[in-house]
């Protein structure tokens, strides 16, 4: 794996080695994400199924599909792609996360190509997929515009990429950080770094710089009363998620 060239943030790697073992226990330093994935996947699966013509009601309806989730963790994401019948490559920098998605993917009975290695060396490599999965990762790499020019490359020319992030704004301080990390503690203090989370526009706009054509955006809104999330087409003000082409 080439580093001279990668957005690697090493301390934010550290972070998700340190909880690599919990990616599969849905209460606990992940239950967030565990909560979101319902509404994350809602979002993925009708994206690519309406930009590839697809069937979700079908049987496997991603068959024929490359799908690649960069930063895939433990798997969250890629086990429900490739049960969608996709062929998927889940990548993760942090190399802990790997043996555990192969692991929980092999009990699964699920066949996943699961990659210690990054984005930037993927791309080097000449890899090319048709969707790309890139789902809170952008606000833990030290070259967001870098890092999305690599994903561009991942993508062939129609492909799509998902990306979802955090907004900057009092309200994501006080949900992702006092309300996640200190009241809550869902995660590890110190998880996220609010000045690294990035505004709807900034993101398209480097989106855009990266040569990707901006096509969606959505928020993720969290409801304390129903205690579960929902996507909304105007409230982006904290969760959001984007869908962008490389032009082909």
């Amino acid at each position: 794996m080439q580093r001279s060239a990668s957005t690697i943030d090493d301390a934010e790697v550290a972070k998700f080695q340190a909880m690599a073992e919990e990616w599969w226990d849905p209460t606990g330093k992940f239950k967030p994400l565990h909560m979101m994935n319902p509404c994350r996947l809602d979002y993925i699966t009708q994206q690519i199924a309406a930009e590839f013509e697809r069937d979700l009601e079908g049987d496997a309806p991603f068959k024929g599909l490359r799908i690649l989730d960069i930063g895939c963790g433990g798997g969250l994401l890629a086990e429900p792609m490739a049960r969608l019948g996709a062929d998927v490559v889940g990548a993760d920098a942090a190399e802990r996360n790997i043996p555990v998605a192969r692991l929980h993917a092999e009990k699964s009975g699920l066949e996943i190509d699961y990659r210690h290695t990054t984005a930037e060396a993927m791309a080097e490599a000449g890899e090319e997929f048709d969707a790309v999965l890139n789902m809170e990762v952008v606000e833990h790499v030290s070259d967001p515009l870098a890092y999305l020019t690599a994903c561009r490359d991942l993508l062939k020319p129609g492909g799509l990429q998902i990306c979802s992030t955090l907004n900057r704004n009092p309200k994501s301080y006080i949900m992702a950080i006092i309300g996640a990390e200190h009241v809550m503690r869902w995660l590890p203090k110190g998880t996220h770094d609010w000045n690294k989370f990035i505004t709807p526009d900034e993101l398209y706009d480097l989106l855009t710089q990266a040569g990707l054509e901006p096509v969606d955006r959505k928020g993720f809104v969290f409801n304390p009363i129903s205690w579960s999330w929902s996507i909304s087409d105007r409230d982006l003000s904290c969760n959001y998620v984007t869908a962008s082409r490389k032009p082909g």
